[in-house]
């Protein structure tokens, strides 16, 4: 129960007494009027008055009146939402109340239109109406009976014959307040007697009763309360102020004195009671002496007094035009008129009073600047007087409005570190924060070593993140507080931060290996080639298992083999990193380097050529080293194979110079063979002096290269050894495959001291005796051209000086004796038949017999005469071949060097019509 004396008192309204407009004066119009009832609403206030007048005032304050009852008006309710008055009075003598429902819109001669008039009577048993309510449905109107009577009219109240009555409470004691509620779909009706207070269902089929209190309260002293205190119903007794919902009692509010009136208007609730002292008046209509009545005007939501004062008796309080009008005992008519919430406020800042101010401010929906400027003064104040934990509080309200640097810098001083920490905290479950901020504040906790709060603000799993991941981990490293920077690195996906604090800070990294093998591929790539080297050097044997399975098919580890896209029946994709960029991470680890190569050639043979010349260079660097004799033998034997291996895509000419720089004699060897190097296979054997593989050499690869036994001659011609029985090889295959003219052999042999006549005397017989074979040929070769030369001229000339007589008695092609026509060539000669010779022969000009063999002929002296022109196919050849000589004598024989005229006519045929006369003998 609320203290009333702790409530703080202010005079938030400002008190006038109504001035006449039109005279200036104390408005006195209502001075003569015996008022009986009272009510506003809808612009205007109405009275009326114990003759049966309702006299209503407008703003202007000119007053309209007109008779409403024969008698008196006893209780009047203004509809809120409708224009519609509602009174009761007596027309007629004695108790005989009548409901009258007056349409203020509609006005004749000053009078509104009455659309309803009833008697008010319960049960047919007359009794005086106490009080009156009605529900802006217009559906449904209650009416209080002095005899403990309820009766409640269902239907259009503004019309009697759409109502129905119905009595729905009746209990001894007289009904001093009605009370009309919308509940969800319900009607409730409050009823409020001297001992009770009951609300009651009326729109239910069966009217549900509830008791709310044992006791109640007198006549005027129960009103509505508005939206904002959720439409309670409050009564007003000796000791409090009770609220009520329709299904139980609220809050109490303990302000003690005999309660008079209770009103409501706008969140106020606006008591009239009783004072003590009475105030002597001159004498006012009777003559009797006016006692003084309290007016008080409490704000429920903010809990204090806005306004109280003494008035003599009185009558009414009226709240329209958004003012309070009071009419006193004395006829005078007062206007509270409440200040302007900016006035209200500046008040409370004078009195310091920042908590009331707040609470005024948020009841009157100030804006959000205003609120944020409240709290800043609140603030100030509260820091000035030293409460820095008050201060704080008022503070953090103004985040997002507020600059967060005028709140910081006052608390910079290490000795309020800790209302530091508060705001920043504050600052960051706003989203306000910037990275400065999250670092002072990460600051404050490791200054502080509050490890608990440094716990709570980050690794909160289900914490909603409003700091910098990045400033937070920074600060957190800074600090020393590894764990805390890995929690954020990895619940956040900060690979390259979690990566950083295990290996440079923690120095673990098998941790940091799990944590590569777990990513994604292009991220597990990425940061393999940026700590690579380190791993090699910490884990190497992980590193290098890793590094396998990111150059094959990489998955994450944590990953399942079989996966949806396997599941759905698709073809999953294959990720695998490029060996050869990794190859610099193994520089202080060669086991591992060649354990991961000889994987990845052996998973994928097509390997790039730098993972097969690396490798290949890790063996010959292991088999110069290598001192024990079985290792190092099967180190040589793995080199050969990789070299041998017809997959190895190994660069030649690399590889080449890698075995020489490393003396490997069996590579350089094979390397040569495969580059068909064999002159260089020779001059290897022969700067070796290795006799017995220069003659090998020869004989191997002297079919390709011919040219190797005349430098090995010329190699063993040069040694001052005995070679004889090398020569004698040599010179054994030099001669059977003609490779050198005798004087060159014996010009080369002339330079070697030891070459005595025995080793090339049957060389030098054998090839004179040759030689001289072959001149006796030549020359009868010559005579037998010769003679054959001069036959044919003879031929020509005959055949040019001489007649030729045809005596061919058969055809040449059918053996038929010949018929006329015929066909006669001067070859052979040769005859045909016409039709024999026009089968057989491809053209007119030659004989088919002679054609083959002239064709032939013609061919090549044709191809002699292209040849003629093709000087750079015979440089070329005389360069290659080893007897010059014979090349050019067989150009001579073509006519390279001769004009020639190529005769092409075919000879002369004669056709005849006729067997010859003329024969020859």
């Amino acid at each position: 129960m609320a203290a009333f004396l702790q409530w703080r008192r202010f005079n938030f309204f400002d008190k006038e007494v109504v001035k006449d407009p039109e005279t200036s004066q104390t408005y006195d119009k209502l001075k003569d009027i015996n008022i009986s009832a009272s009510v506003s609403g809808r612009g205007q206030l109405i009275f009326g008055d114990h003759d049966g007048y309702l006299h209503m005032l407008n703003r202007e304050l000119q007053i309209n009146s007109f008779k409403a009852y024969e008698i008196r008006v006893s209780h009047l309710f203004q509809m809120k939402q409708h224009n519609l008055l509602i009174s009761i009075g007596e027309d007629e003598q004695g108790v005989n109340p009548l409901i009258k429902v007056w349409n203020l819109e509609k006005m004749e001669k000053g009078i509104p239109n009455c659309t309803r008039i009833s008697r008010a009577i319960p049960a047919n048993k007359p009794t005086p109406v106490t009080c009156l309510a009605a529900h802006e449905c217009l559906n449904w109107m209650a009416v209080g009976f002095e005899n403990g009577s309820v009766i409640v009219l269902k239907g259009d109240i503004t019309k009697d014959r759409h109502s129905k009555a119905k009595v729905v409470y009746e209990n001894s004691k007289p009904i001093t307040g009605l009370a009309m509620k919308t509940s969800g779909k319900n009607i409730i009706l409050f009823v409020t007697t001297g001992g009770s207070v009951i609300s009651i269902n009326i729109s239910a089929k069966q009217e549900q009763k509830t008791t709310l209190e044992d006791f109640g309260c007198c006549s005027s002293c129960s009103v509505m309360t508005d939206h904002t205190q959720d439409n309670q119903l409050v009564i007003g007794r000796q000791d409090a102020v009770y609220f009520y919902q329709p299904d139980g009692r609220g809050p109490c509010l303990a302000f003690e004195g005999e309660k008079l009136q209770l009103h409501w208007f706008r969140g106020y609730l606006i008591v009239v009671g009783k004072e003590n002292k009475g105030l002597p008046r001159a004498p006012i209509l009777g003559g009797q002496t006016l006692e003084m009545n309290i007016v008080s005007v409490y704000d429920i939501q903010n809990k204090f007094i806005a306004y109280t004062a003494p008035y003599a008796d009185v009558i009414s309080i009226l709240c329209e035009w958004g003012s309070v009008y009071i009419l006193s005992g004395d006829r005078k008519l007062y206007h509270l008129q409440e200040k302007d919430t900016q006035t209200k406020l500046e008040m409370l800042f004078k009195k310091n009073n920042y908590t009331l101010a707040i609470s005024l401010a948020k009841s009157q929906q100030y804006d959000q600047d205003g609120l944020i400027d409240i709290f800043k003064q609140y603030g100030d104040h509260l820091y000035g007087k030293g409460d820095h934990d008050g201060a704080i509080d008022q503070y953090i309200k103004t985040i997002g409005k507020l600059e967060a640097s005028y709140v910081i810098r006052k608390f910079l001083d290490a000795q309020r570190i800790h209302n530091l920490t508060k705001y920043l905290q504050a600052l960051h479950k706003a989203q306000q924060a910037t990275e400065e901020h999250t670092t002072l504040l990460l600051n404050c906790y490791t200054k502080l070593k509050d490890v608990n709060k440094l716990d709570e603000f980050i690794m909160t799993k289900d914490r909603e993140v409003d700091f910098d991941v990045e400033t937070a981990m920074k600060v957190c490293r800074q600090a020393g507080y590894h764990k805390h920077a890995l929690f954020l690195a990895e619940k956040h996906q900060k690979h390259e931060w979690y990566l950083r604090i295990q290996l440079e800070d923690n120095k673990d990294y098998q941790k940091a290996l799990e944590y590569i093998g777990k990513l994604e591929f292009d991220e597990a790539e990425e940061n393999l080639k940026k700590y690579g080297k380190m791993l090699i050097s910490e884990v190497p044997q992980q590193t290098t298992e890793l590094l396998k399975r990111l150059c094959t098919d990489y998955r994450p580890i944590d990953r399942p083999l079989i996966d949806q896209v396997n599941l759905d029946g698709g073809i999953p994709r294959i990720q695998k990193a490029s060996a050869e960029e990794f190859i610099h991470i193994f520089v202080s680890n060669s086991p591992r380097l060649t354990e991961f190569l000889e994987h990845m050639i052996k998973v994928q043979p097509n390997s790039p050529s730098l993972l097969y010349n690396t490798l290949l260079e890790l063996y010959l660097h292991d088999i110069v080293h290598e001192k024990d004799i079985s290792a190092k033998t099967d180190k040589v034997r793995k080199t050969e194979d990789l070299l041998k291996n017809p997959e190895a895509k190994y660069d030649l000419d690399q590889a080449l110079v890698l075995c020489q720089m490393n003396n490997f004699k069996a590579g350089i060897l094979y390397l040569y063979e495969k580059a068909h190097l064999y002159q260089q296979i020779l001059r290897y054997h022969m700067e070796h002096d290795d006799y017995v593989h220069v003659i090998d050499t020869c004989k191997k690869f002297g079919a390709q290269d011919s040219n190797l036994w005349v430098q090995a001659l010329s190699y063993f011609a040069r040694k001052e050894e005995n070679c004889k029985p090398q020569l004698m090889d040599v010179l054994a295959h030099i001669d059977k495959k003609n490779l050198l003219p005798p004087l060159l052999v014996i010009q080369t042999l002339a330079h070697n001291s030891t070459a005595t006549l025995s080793v090339v005397k049957d060389y030098i017989i054998r090839r004179l005796q040759l030689e001289n074979d072959q001149i006796t040929e030549d020359e009868r070769l010559i005579k037998q051209y010769r003679e054959d030369t001069e036959k044919k001229r003879a031929q020509i000339e005959e055949l040019k000086t001489t007649a030729k007589i045809f005596q061919a008695a058969k055809c040449s092609i059918c053996n038929h004796p010949l018929e006329l026509p015929s066909v006669h060539f001067l070859c052979e000669p040769h005859s045909f038949h016409q039709h024999c010779f026009e089968s057989y022969a491809e053209n007119d000009s030659e004989c088919p017999v002679c054609a083959a063999e002239n064709r032939k002929i013609m061919d090549i002296i044709r191809a002699q005469e292209q040849s003629k022109d093709l000087h750079e196919f015979f440089h070329n050849q005389l360069e290659r071949s080893q007897d010059g000589f014979s090349v050019v004598a067989d150009y001579f024989g073509r006519g390279v060097f001769n004009k020639v005229t190529l005769i092409t006519d075919s000879p002369t045929r004669q056709r005849t019509g006729s067997r010859p006369s003329s024969r020859l003998p």
